[in-house]
């Protein structure tokens, strides 16, 4: 990692994000006349809904312009608790409740108001790339429980036994999971939930921005059990489900002492978040679900498309991921293998940069989300674009000797 000697130690400590580094490269060969086609960002490849759209523009007509309240409008706020108590069965009060500019904020409001120098995070490998980033921002430490394609990426409750310290103060992780692709069923969850009832000191978050993309049963939230559902602190947001991801919109569902918290950072840093995408949010919680019920069934037809083209490429090990749009492919046998100009793949990263150069696909490195065995791809992508990019991979990863 370079440093800049005039920068704070905070910033010169920070990693670049992996997923927006191999977006930026797919971009700037793109530039050059190059067909990239992109596998490397988490965005699904629909149009914002309609209804949304509407909402928005009703918005500026009714001159919602103003600043807005720090944790978000009133309406919206009692949008989330409905959809919360209607969908997952959970019940929250709107004082429980801090909408923030994306769910990314949302996890990084709380953890900075969460986390001291030194204490200790616990959190699951493979993760989502900005996790122990943000971790390193508010100065504490990350304490990685690893896991492999055969456990399906999922971890043990004597896993997380054994992690657990003195120092630890938070645990966080996402079902269904990006990179990954798992889902934890109520049973799993129940079980590391037995294992949280005897830490009273640890709080729990839990990243749901993947709840609609699950193929297997009705979403389960670690924060339906009353035993620690005052630690749990749920972090959800409008992206990936309502096809919302440039619109920056995302919540937290807590405790009001750490709701309170979350609303004083925010009110310090930026504010309540942008007026008009909050009243698109309401009319997506108001309206239901079957624009989100369409994109899924895209998604599913998708998952089997590239579950079935990863399986014929040699040297590639996969599982069936049960949520999210992700397949995370074991690629370590080509490590020590050579490109056709002598290069030697040394990790995932190096085998990301030479499907980005020689086929032409943008992945992402397994390194990033903490375990180099595998790379990550996106199949929010149009079936021709799969196949095409499932096809070049198999190519170039023929070539290597």
């Amino acid at each position: 990692m370079s440093t800049t000697p005039y920068l704070s130690d905070r910033i010169n400590n920070l990693s670049e994000s992996a997923t927006l580094k191999m977006t930026k490269l797919g971009r700037e060969l793109a530039a050059k006349g190059v067909n990239v086609i992109s596998l490397s960002v988490g965005e699904p490849d629909f149009n914002t809904p309609d209804n949304v759209k509407n909402a928005a523009k009703q918005a500026l007509d009714d001159n919602f312009t103003r600043y807005s309240p720090v944790p978000g409008y009133p309406e919206l706020r009692q949008a989330i608790v409905n959809k919360l108590k209607n969908e997952n069965g959970l019940d929250y009060d709107p004082s429980q409740i801090v909408v923030s500019t994306g769910a990314k904020q949302s996890l990084s409001n709380v953890i900075l108001t969460l986390i001291n120098p030194g204490d200790e995070v616990i959190i699951p490998t493979p993760y989502w790339v900005s996790y122990s980033e943000m971790v390193v921002l508010a100065e504490g430490k990350s304490v990685f429980i690893n896991t492999d394609i055969d456990s399906d990426f999922k971890i043990t409750p004597a896993q997380l036994e054994a992690a657990i310290t003195p120092k630890t103060k938070l645990f966080m992780f996402s079902s269904p999971c990006n990179p990954t692709g798992s889902v934890y069923s109520k049973a799993e969850l129940e079980a590391l939930a037995k294992v949280f009832e005897k830490y009273p000191n640890i709080f729990i978050l839990s990243d749901e921005i993947y709840e609609h993309i699950n193929f297997i049963d009705k979403h389960e939230s670690i924060a339906q059990f009353p035993s620690i559902k005052d630690r749990v602190i749920v972090v959800n947001g409008f992206s990936k489900a309502y096809a919302m991801t440039g619109w920056r919109l995302g919540y937290i569902a807590a405790s009001k002492e750490i709701a309170a918290a979350n609303d004083k950072l925010q009110g310090q840093t930026t504010s309540g978040t942008c007026s008009i995408a909050q009243r698109a949010g309401i009319a997506a919680y108001n309206d239901g679900l079957e624009s989100v019920k369409v994109m899924k069934e895209a998604f599913l037809r998708r998952r089997e498309l590239v579950y079935n083209l990863l399986n014929e490429i040699p040297g590639v090990k996969t599982n069936l991921p049960e949520g999210a749009f992700y397949f995370f492919p074991q690629i370590s046998s080509f490590f020590g293998k050579k490109d056709l100009n002598g290069n030697v793949i040394k990790g995932s990263a190096d085998l990301a940069l030479y499907l980005l150069n020689e086929g032409h696909i943008a992945t992402v490195g397994g390194d990033s989300f903490g375990n180099d065995n595998y790379i990550r791809l996106s199949y929010a992508a149009s079936d021709e674009s799969l196949i095409e990019a499932l096809r070049r991979m198999k190519e170039a990863l023929a070539k290597l000797v």
